[in-house]
């Protein structure tokens, strides 16, 4: 999910985005990559801008060691005045790749910051979930300057999961508190990791190869990093549908989605690319995060040079 040549390439994995109502792009499932535009088009909307906190709803049951390794994600994507001296390639080093999207639209380059999180283990709204249902979770957050996330426990249904996405992000409407962004992410370890977890397990489709050791011991959660970081920063680019995408508003591929498949160098159908490998644990990675956390992030694609770049 490395520079893969995505206009003849076949790869199983995760593709573009099955939009639903007040939502953009997602990581989506589909057996083919289909030959991608060469540009990134800007749309002339707005982008995340300034000081944005990123809550965190964790619905249904996460351990505590889940719930950390998610929320130090999160912390890791702005280096903190302590972690001058962090390891590279690291998080921050891969948010940043997303200021050249910025300077072309002569937008300040957003701070995000680990806001709130809110537990919800009683499943208030019950364990099979509709886009509605995740437009509520999502205003547990804050109404405005943020980027509300909901992250689904791998015994929550949700609506279209494993079927035609394994997350997606939107928009709250428009009110006088302000909009804010959401994310949704769901925990794919039970119900679809040969897709959406990939290539931490066996792929359901495509060539076959060996899993990968996930980073941080958690096949589930370690593909919601994968999920989240890209949908991150397709709402940092495209939050509200008219900002960074190539191809039709319906169906957008953003700066994530337009390099599917591919984490290092040299990827290809079914192999996930160079990536760095932990001497001890023997898991893949490609980021170095906070607290000594190591994490797989996505390609993300380059509007000045169209093509995807990778951190290793």
């Amino acid at each position: 999910m490395a520079v893969a040549t995505a206009t003849t390439a076949l790869v199983f994995a995760l593709l573009a985005s099955v939009v639903f109502r007040g939502s953009y792009g997602g990581r989506t499932l589909s057996a083919l990559v289909e030959e991608q535009p060469l540009a990134m088009t800007y749309h002339k909307g707005a982008l995340l801008a300034g000081n944005v906190s990123v809550n965190l709803i964790f619905y249904g049951k996460f351990t505590a060691s889940q719930r950390a390794i998610i929320s130090d994600f999160v912390t890791s994507l702005s280096p903190l005045p302590h972690q001058k001296d962090s390891l590279e390639p690291s998080v921050a080093t891969w948010w940043k790749t997303l200021a050249k999207y910025y300077a072309a639209s002569r937008t300040s380059f957003p701070k995000l910051g680990l806001g709130k999180q809110v537990v919800d283990e009683k499943y208030s709204l019950g364990r099979s979930l509709r886009d509605t249902d995740l437009a509520k979770l999502a205003a547990r957050g804050a109404p405005r300057d943020a980027v509300n996330v909901v992250l689904t426990a791998e015994d929550v249904a949700v609506e279209g999961f494993c079927m035609s996405r394994c997350g997606t992000h939107g928009a709250s409407r428009r009110s006088r508190a302000g909009r804010s962004a959401y994310v949704w992410v769901g925990n794919s370890a039970t119900q679809c990791p040969g897709q959406c977890a990939w290539p931490f397990h066996q792929p359901m489709y495509g060539p076959q190869a060996p899993p990968l050791v996930a980073p941080n011991g958690d096949v589930g959660v370690d593909g919601m990093i994968i999920n989240l970081a890209g949908l991150l920063a397709g709402t940092a680019t495209n939050p509200f549908g008219n900002g960074y995408f190539q191809g039709p508003k319906e169906a957008p591929l953003e700066a994530a989605t337009a390099c599917p498949g591919v984490y290092g160098k040299g990827a290809y159908p079914g192999y996930a690319g160079y990536l760095l490998v932990d001497p001890v644990t023997g898991a893949s990675y490609n980021a170095h995060g906070a607290r000594g956390r190591k994490y797989l992030l996505p390609a993300l694609f380059d509007p000045s040079t169209s093509s995807c770049t990778t951190l290793v």
